[in-house]
């Protein structure tokens, strides 16, 4: 499980197989790295994909003498109990579900995650006022990801990240925040300094090739 005294880099992959398993054959080993299956990766894998993941970041983690943790991305608008128990038995340590989906499907995910020791993240993507969502819910959810799209960023360059939700879920609710939309250093520099326990990035490392071990000890010398 995450330590909520310590702040993480969460690494998106979101291409191929072949491409993820060079970019975790780089990385250091951290325990403050998180490893995730992007949602484009797992539709074009399929669970295996995240039962790959975690084998080769397990290899690391075991040198370093660390708990691996691997999240998947399925991006849950139904049948959340179904999607813990297929990603829990792909190897995750974390699921995501959608912010927008039914509160009911919400409720069973975050209770489901709880009962077979999985942590709950809701990513709140256009979602004005996420607080309003938490309101909601019979139980918060370990992680709140306040979330940029690549749509949004790319089709609508002025849309900030929205790091100003920070202290509006701070003010009221005790859950780990992460932010993900920014992959430029100074983007993660503003997370941190907001306050954000984790910094989610994907674009910089997809094409790092054999920078990908500088880039990242420079990102986790950010986000200390």
């Amino acid at each position: 499980m995450l330590n909520r005294k310590t702040r993480y880099l969460q690494i998106a992959l979101n291409s191929t197989l072949e491409n993820a398993a060079g970019i975790i054959s780089s990385l250091p080993a951290s325990p403050r790295i998180i490893i995730e299956a992007g949602t484009p990766l797992i539709k074009r894998y399929g669970m295996d994909a995240v039962r790959k993941l975690n084998y080769w970041w397990s290899q690391k983690a075991v040198s370093a003498a660390f708990d691996p943790y691997i999240v998947a991305d399925v991006k849950t608008m139904d049948r959340g109990a179904t999607e813990v128990f297929l990603a829990k038995d792909a190897g995750a340590s974390a699921v995501i579900a959608l912010g927008i989906a039914p509160v009911e499907t919400l409720d069973v995910f975050i209770k489901t995650c709880r009962e077979n020791s999985v942590d709950s993240m809701i990513d709140v993507m256009n979602i004005d006022a996420p607080i309003k969502i938490l309101r909601r819910l019979k139980t918060l959810p370990d992680v709140v990801i306040l979330h940029r799209g690549v749509d949004e960023e790319k089709f609508n360059p002025d849309k900030p990240i929205p790091y100003l939700q920070i202290n509006k879920i701070r003010s009221g609710y005790n859950t780990l925040i992460a932010i993900a939309g920014g992959d430029t250093i100074r983007e993660v520099q503003r997370a941190i300094f907001n306050d954000a326990d984790i910094v989610v990035v994907w674009k910089e490392f997809f094409s790092s090739g054999d920078q990908t071990a500088q880039l990242a000890g420079e990102f986790l010398r950010v986000i200390k």
